[in-house]
């Protein structure tokens, strides 16, 4: 049986840009469906359920910003920005929203392919759902009160599953395994997103604020700012991690 292919749902108001996208998409193999106004993009995105959301900010009627803060209130589904503005306070805020890259128009279409496959390749929700626990090759970090699973993206903060998109899950796996290590922001940008990310390095001090606000300081463990240099997980027990 042929694997259904991996759905994107693509909103933009401009019909040239939006068909052009949806021809770059189709070449790699993925069906698309365009709307373009935010109350169309939240139908689409009930009715169609998409694996990636390509999300202009200007919209008539709702705008982008809108529109991922309703999607991220019921799912976390990947979502990657769109916009003619190249202000960073634009490119903090839809990632403070919750999405998960900003991409500033006129953008290439090689890039942003590129982009899109990354991002997929980090939101596999069907794997995590069937991926069995407790296997050799599983990829967990534990500490008191903090699991985190990398093999099927889950964490789990005094007992209880905390929902988090996968940039953040990776960020917050990738500096727990490395305790007590100073990581710069360029270090962290380059291991978790895995490209040379248009913008700057606030996209980390933005991550790192969301996961503080879903999980907080432990006597044994806490992110700590390295001012001037980037971040590190600080333990006061290393031999407490398990890997």
């Amino acid at each position: 049986m042929a694997t259904p292919k991996q759905k994107i749902l693509i909103v933009d108001d401009d019909e040239n840009i939006a068909e052009l996208i949806s021809l770059y998409m189709s070449k790699e193999c993925y069906d698309t469906k365009i709307v373009s106004d935010g109350e169309s993009a939240l139908v689409a995105f009930d009715t169609y359920q998409p694996n990636l959301i390509l999300l202009d900010i200007m919209l008539p009627g709702k705008d982008g910003y809108q529109v991922c803060r309703e999607i991220r209130q019921k799912s976390q589904v990947p979502i990657i920005m769109l916009s003619a503005k190249g202000e960073v306070f634009d490119k903090v805020l839809g990632l403070e929203l919750g999405a998960d890259d900003y991409m500033q128009k006129p953008f290439d279409s090689k890039e942003l392919v590129a982009r899109v496959k990354a991002v997929l390749r980090r939101y596999n929700p069907a794997a995590a759902q069937h991926t069995p626990a407790g296997n050799p090759g599983d990829k967990v970090v534990e500490y008191p009160d903090l699991v985190i699973n990398l093999t099927n993206y889950s964490v789990t903060y005094k007992g209880k599953n905390i929902d988090m998109p996968p940039k953040e899950l990776e960020l917050l796996y990738f500096l727990a395994s490395s305790p007590n290590r100073v990581f710069t922001r360029e270090q962290l940008l380059d291991q978790i997103w895995g490209y040379e990310y248009i913008g700057d390095t606030r996209t980390v001090d933005v991550h790192i604020k969301r996961i503080r606000e879903k999980i907080h300081d432990n006597a044994y463990w806490r992110i700590s700012t390295i001012w001037g240099i980037g971040y590190k997980f600080e333990v006061t027990n290393p031999d407490a991690a398990k890997e």
